[in-house]
């Protein structure tokens, strides 16, 4: 049986514990996806799911990464012939990230198929303008003055997870209505209800008040981001003596500790000299405490991602990605 607890770590919700635990229990090794529009650059954002990609991965289950360029190109994020060169681009950084063995798969590799798109002409009969509509607030660009394309994406969405025989849809927070929204009709279309599995966002470094996002580079940090560039937005990011939208805690909790195991914070011995936190618990513990001063927790921060995107910036920097 696959390893629950790895399966729930640093998730925010699972609809439901429940049929997970009973799919855990049927099924030897349960598919999971997890699509991605390929727009803009990958950021530490992003990384949430990959890693949490990578606890299903070692938990047992089989990864499928959809690069879904087709609904790249209906949520209007870009040209087709841009497109293709980000999908390359995402899938080299996914796997220096360490997402090696999963699978990868375009969308246009099978949403023309006759089937497909049955189903989702099937599906357009079955909601409501108003209900697609609601479904894409999180995710459609300029929402207020939507494309019939973007009422055809939570359709196509959803019948991704027929087509690539998905036991369990996974992503974050914002593709909650979208999943919702699949529960209820892809019994419709004779497939059955996944488990939905959500990460959290991870908040701006200028504050909890929007998420991290590739549209506004103030706000993230990319995978590609030279030590310098990571050094400076660490130092200037919003991290007050609370846990509640605080990115640099954020990073700790959903990125560091996952991929190490631990984090060194270095200090002078008048300041309390060198510690080690083992746990994410123990650390966030002492920073509300005020017993570890926000710099030097800033400090410890950007040498830790600087290490854990070295691979990144050796397979993929210097690309042109905008």
């Amino acid at each position: 049986m696959a390893d629950i607890n790895l399966i729930k770590r640093n998730t925010a919700e699972i609809v439901t514990e429940d049929e997970l635990n009973r799919l855990l229990k049927e099924k030897k090794s349960p598919v999971t996806y997890c699509g991605y529009e390929v727009s803009g650059p990958v950021h530490i954002g992003t990384m949430v799911a990959v890693y949490k990609q990578i606890d299903f991965q070692r938990a047992g289950l089989k990864v499928k990464v959809l690069l879904a360029d087709l609904h790249t190109l209906l949520n209007r994020k870009g040209s087709e012939k841009w497109v293709d060169e980000m999908v390359k681009y995402w899938k080299d950084c996914f796997k220096a990230l360490g997402l090696k063995n999963a699978e990868f798969i375009q969308g246009t590799e099978f949403e023309y198929d006759k089937n497909y798109i049955h189903d989702v002409l099937e599906l357009g009969l079955l909601t409501t303008l108003k209900r697609a509509r609601r479904s894409m607030q999180e995710i459609a660009r300029d929402l207020e003055h939507a494309r019939v394309s973007q009422m055809i994406y939570p359709l196509m969405q959803i019948a991704d997870m027929k087509a690539l025989n998905v036991d369990i849809a996974h992503g974050g927070l914002e593709q909650r209505k979208i999943h919702m929204l699949a529960r209820e009709l892809l019994p419709e279309i004779n497939y059955k209800k996944p488990v939905c599995i959500h990460t959290p966002l991870l908040s701006s470094l200028q504050g909890p008040q929007e998420k991290m996002s590739s549209s506004k580079p103030e706000t993230m940090i990319r995978v590609v981001d030279e030590p310098e560039k990571i050094e400076e937005k660490i130092s200037r990011a919003f991290c007050p003596p609370e846990r509640e939208g605080n990115p640099i805690l954020q990073i700790c909790e959903y990125l560091l500790f996952p991929k190490l195991g631990k984090i060194e914070i270095r200090r002078k011995e008048k300041f309390g000299g060198d510690v080690i936190f083992n746990s994410y618990p123990e650390l966030e513990k002492e920073y509300l405490e005020k017993r570890l001063h926000a710099m030097d927790l800033k400090n410890a921060v950007a040498e830790n991602l600087i290490e854990i995107l070295e691979p990144v910036r050796e397979k993929v920097g210097g690309r042109d990605i905008q």
